[in-house]
């Protein structure tokens, strides 16, 4: 069933914008499909700060649909783009020898070794085209080799060289310029603006052909080596006939580019050229796009050759990692969205890019964040089905847990994710335990099977396996710590008493945690329900002493998964062992 459109009252950042472009599509198409667009770049993994391309307008597109409008969500693939550099820490790639494909379209260079796809740009392409399935992004793709190499651009690009004057001008108001100041947490403009903001062509020669003085807005790739260090060196406006050479390898011909399909329009006039051509009402754009003199801000003004107007285009602030420095995809080894799926739920990941505007910055936790953010998840899943969230969290839950088409596939039993990493890390793989535990959570509704916890559990789990280290992982006592039980004292063997004589009795996850919690209240003359109004600040010293010697004795530890968990997963026989009874 397709999820009800929210309320007009709902003032989260997607409605908002979804009633902008809505009306502006009206205005400049009436009676077409609205149409937005994201642009991503195959040059290497797709990662968590590139996601924010695509999940921008995909929420917005979104909304529209659940409003009954019909959108189009395009993706352009830049996988004609030239291979600019060899990411590091790729597997299957030899940084040496792929340095030799540097200059050629993505789709020229060969795929990782070992991979199953016929080149660069498909093999990170596939990966990415996954993780958005699984995010329910719906989305149109588009291949710019193709449209590129079959002809599509054709017009576009000879109506380019004709206005190659014009669009001189204008990117020569920002070369005059002085650069402005990097701003604080700002990206360094990647190379691809560097270039076109530099011009593509060489200076030209005085053959009596009708070039610009050295500005060119077009680069072809050489016919021998595949590469874009070219320079064109003449071109006949009348007869479309252009001549470069190739300073790689010396390489030179003359072609008619009206039937030429091997060369793309430098970036800053692709751009909006592509935003005329596909009728682009809404794109967001990177802090590295959007700051003065960039590809946005001079696009507005080239995207008019072309008979276009500029996109509706919010600047979208970066998405870092917890515990690690800001992303960026030509240097490798940066987390995915299919990293991000396998230790997270799609609705947690969409739920971090829905709840937070465009130009407010976030992390995507895989440390021990992670856990907080379920349990803020989990607290926001509850109010909803309550009523008591507010209405912007309403909207932004609503967005997360699915799209126009329907609601994505959940959990049937959403046990706490902390409580199943636990669970999972303690049971090291033995499902038959994990669902013993887990059952014995909740011993009035018994968990019939651990399908019931999927996907959840087994996110928990691949979270335990890959982000925790072996050094945190638990591990419980084979034989009770002689030693130290020997050497309590009277106060301390009285804790372990109280404890192990309510195990039976409070043999739940609540039950325990009441009992734990307890045992120091009674052991200093208050009731086990006293509340920490009630109680003076000594309690919470010693009910952590209480809890570190029971790490100790269980796994050898002053810490460890939380203990009601920890004590249903070592099981009553063992844990009355380990205490010594």
């Amino acid at each position: 069933m397709p999820i009800v459109a929210q309320s007009t009252e709902t003032t989260d950042w997607v409605s908002r914008f979804a009633d902008e472009v809505i009306e502006e599509s009206e205005r400049r198409a009436p009676g077409k499909p609205v149409v937005v667009a994201s642009g991503l770049s195959p040059s290497g993994p797709i990662h968590l700060g590139n996601l924010r391309e695509a999940m921008t307008p995909h929420l917005v597109a979104d909304e529209i649909r659940r409003r009954g409008h019909q959108v189009r969500h395009l993706i352009s693939w830049d996988d004609y783009d030239r291979y600019r550099k060899v990411p590091k820490g790729i597997a299957g790639v030899d940084e040496e020898s792929y340095k030799e494909h540097i200059g050629k379209p993505l789709t020229s260079v060969p795929a990782p070794k070992g991979s199953s796809h016929p080149n660069w740009a498909e093999h990170f392409k596939a990966a990415m085209i996954e993780s958005l399935a699984e995010l329910g992004v719906e989305f149109d793709g588009i291949s710019q080799t193709e449209q590129y190499t079959t002809g599509v651009y054709r017009d576009q690009i000879l109506h380019a060289i004709k206005h190659r004057g014009d669009i001189d001008a204008i990117l020569d108001q920002y070369r005059t310029k002085k650069a402005p100041a990097k701003k604080q947490g700002q990206k360094p403009v990647d190379d691809a603006e560097l270039e076109a903001a530099e011009g593509s062509g060489a200076a030209a020669e005085d053959d009596g052909s009708s070039t610009a003085a050295g500005y060119f807005p077009y680069k072809p790739y050489c016919g021998n080596c595949e590469k874009d260090l070219t320079a064109v060196t003449s071109y006949d406006d009348d007869s479309t006939e252009l001549t470069y050479a190739c300073t790689a390898c010396g390489f030179s011909e003359t072609v008619r580019l009206e039937e030429f399909n091997r060369g793309k329009l430098v970036w800053k006039v692709d751009w909006p050229m592509r935003w005329a051509y596909e009728g682009v009402v809404f794109e967001p754009s990177g802090v590295d796009h959007s700051s003065p003199g960039s590809s946005f801000q001079v696009g507005g003004q080239i995207v008019g050759i072309f008979g276009g107007t500029q996109p509706i285009g919010p600047m979208y602030a970066f998405v870092g990692i917890s515990g690690m420095a800001k992303m960026s995809s030509s240097k490798g080894g940066v987390p995915t969205p299919a990293d991000a799926l396998q230790i997270m739920e799609p609705q947690l990941l969409r739920w971090l890019y829905a709840r937070r505007r465009p130009n407010q910055s976030f992390k995507v936790a895989f440390d021990q964040e992670i856990q907080r953010l379920y349990d803020e998840w989990d607290r926001l899943d509850a109010k909803v089905a309550d009523g008591s969230a507010l209405p912007a969290d309403v909207a932004a839950h609503a967005r997360a847990v699915g799209t126009a088409a329907g609601e994505l596939p959940r959990t049937p039993r959403p046990m706490p994710y902390r409580t199943l990493a636990s669970v999972a890390d303690i049971t090291a793989g033995h499902e038959d335990q994990a669902l013993r535990i887990l059952s014995e959570l909740d011993p009035e509704q018994p968990l019939a099977s651990l399908d019931e916890a999927r996907p959840r559990y087994d996110k928990a789990e691949a979270w335990i396996n890959t982000h925790v280290p072996a050094d945190q992982r638990t591990i419980v006592r084979d034989e009770p710590d002689a030693e130290l039980l020997k050497s309590l004292d009277e106060a301390s063997q009285q804790s372990l008493r109280l404890l192990l004589d309510g195990l039976a009795e409070h043999w739940s996850l609540d039950g325990l945690t009441h009992l734990v919690y307890g045992v120091p209240k009674v052991q200093a003359g208050f009731s086990a329900d006293a509340t920490p109004k009630e109680l003076p600040p000594e309690i919470k010293t010693a009910q952590r002493s209480f809890f570190a010697l029971l790490y100790h004795l269980l796994v050898g530890r002053d810490t460890g998964p939380r203990l009601p968990t920890l004590l249903l997963a070592v099981g009553q026989d063992r844990v009355r062992a380990l205490l010594g009874q």
